[in-house]
């Protein structure tokens, strides 16, 4: 989608559909001497006398160059914040547009107050106008749509700035979102590892990918051991951007399950469809290095992302299975639909040969967390306070929410097994917690971590805030803004 920006007055936008937004605290326009302008003071009185119960949608063809108007209130959708509502309206103006034939939307945002939501109205645009509907006969070419800013002119330089920045991280999370939501049998791990060969040339970073060959030589035995039981061999993808003079390094293992059966320990039917996203913490973080890459922040950053497929057949591994993993620590596989932890283990071995100063690890990892958090929320846990504090502001920076779980020592023992160094499995009780306990065994010594699991707002069945429903790449635009803020934080 391409996103134009506009100076002119108010009187003077010639546009299909004029998008204005109202806010109690915030003022986005400014329409003085507009004919709009006793229009938009009557639908805020209406709103505030709550005799408007949704948004204002009205015909202007008389009255001025915009021949539509639409007025939102955050004052009618009081469960988000003001950023995630404005996302949310420029999103649904689109829709809307589309619905009635309209070809092009500007958004008034011609005030200085304004000015720092450039950057939300790019990104509700491009987020809002996404589809997935490769396979579909009919598509939605909401991207068809024209959309300007309308600006407050002495500001170009900034408006630019946010145009740029959210054009490339929302046009990353979107193709992060077409790669969570292709079908297992298209999206391989051979499939990512292709993929991130784009992203290393279009971004300009190193990539390096090991094959099932040089898996076996280096022992990483987590892959190998989840991928025994497919036809789609395991592969671990490196992605490195490096900035001129930073020490410090900041790594980020994504969790790249393609399709997951459950192994032997096969999942239910119901709704498996939906694994062909456990691949989500792979996808958030080979998308985030591509717009890392050319946005270019002052930190060091690799993306790490284990890939297998975890299937059930004659050489799959089994319940009761004992391996070493690369650390030298052995684990014995007492459910094998607890796999990504297995293949974390390689990650986050490989994050600390590469001398990590921070690590991330993002993973649809367990029902547990749903079950605790639901759909909207990721759960995020860790040895070191100041690291879990940034994940949740930059989480919150770009809406996505993150609440901090504990790491109770005492539940070690629920891994314990008479056959093996550690169980993979913690038993029916506090899932999220023994999975982020499993994992803390494998992170390099005296290196800050934190765990993201994203089980529940990596998909939707239905539309949330300015998404459709299917895929959200959640966990993208926070992993960004982490490597952007990074001398902030630390």
């Amino acid at each position: 989608m391409k996103i134009q920006l506009s100076y002119d007055r108010p009187s003077q936008i010639r546009t299909d559909l004029l998008v204005v937004i109202l806010d109690s605290h915030t003022r986005f326009h400014d329409l003085r001497g507009s004919p709009l302008d006793e229009v938009v003071r009557r639908v805020a009185s209406d709103v505030e006398a709550k005799r408007l119960k949704k948004e204002y949608f009205t015909s202007m063809d008389s009255r001025g160059a915009a021949r539509n108007l639409l007025v939102f209130s955050t004052a009618l959708n009081p469960g988000y914040n003001l950023w995630e509502n404005f996302k949310t309206f420029v999103a649904r103006s689109i829709h809307l547009a589309k619905d009635h034939g309209l070809g092009r939307v500007s958004v008034l945002l011609n005030t200085a107050e304004a000015v720092v939501f450039l950057g939300k109205a790019v990104e509700g645009a491009i987020l809002g106008s996404y589809s997935f509907d490769r396979y579909k006969k009919e598509k939605a070419d909401l991207d068809k749509v024209q959309v300007q800013l309308v600006a407050l002119k002495g500001h170009e330089q900034s408006n630019r700035h946010y145009l740029n920045r959210y054009t490339v991280v929302s046009e990353a999370v979107n193709e992060a979102r077409s790669a969570i939501n292709e079908p297992g049998s298209v999206a391989t791990p051979e499939y990512l590892a292709e993929a991130a060969g784009k992203i290393a040339k279009e971004a300009d970073l190193d990539l390096k990918v090991w094959d099932e060959k040089k898996l076996q030589k280096d022992g990483y035995n987590g892959l190998l051991q989840v991928g025994r039981g497919s036809v789609h061999p395991p592969r671990m993808i490196r992605l490195a951007y490096r900035a001129k003079k930073a020490k410090r390094h900041l790594v980020f293992v994504g969790k790249g399950v393609t399709f997951d059966t459950g192994g032997i320990s096969l999942k239910p039917a119901e709704k498996m469809f939906e694994m062909k996203g456990d691949m989500s913490g792979g996808a958030a973080v080979m998308y985030a290095m591509k717009a890392i890459g050319k946005l270019k922040p002052d930190v060091n950053v690799t993306g790490i992302v284990p890939t297998a497929e975890n299937f059930p057949d004659a050489n799959a591994q089994r319940p009761g299975d004992i391996f070493y993993a690369r650390n030298g620590k052995s684990i014995m596989v007492d459910n094998t639909d607890a796999e990504g932890r297995l293949i974390l283990t390689d990650g986050l071995y490989l994050a600390g040969l590469d001398k990590a100063t921070h690590i991330l690890d993002i993973a649809t990892l367990t029902g547990a967390c749903v079950r605790a958090l639901g759909l909207s929320v990721a759960g995020i846990m860790g040895n070191d306070p100041r690291l879990i504090q940034a994940v949740i502001q930059s989480g919150q920076n770009q809406g996505e929410t993150f609440w901090e779980l504990p790491l109770p020592e005492e539940y070690k023992e629920m891994l314990k097994t008479p056959y093996a160094d550690i169980n993979n499995i913690g038993g029916p009780i506090a899932g999220a917690l023994t999975a982020g306990l499993f994992l803390q065994e494998f992170v390099p010594d005296g290196i800050p971590w934190a765990h993201l699991d994203i089980a529940g707002p990596f998909i939707r069945d239905k539309e949330w805030k300015y998404y459709e429903a299917g895929a959200i790449g959640f966990g993208t635009k926070t992993l960004v803004d982490l490597a952007e803020r990074f001398h902030e934080y630390f």
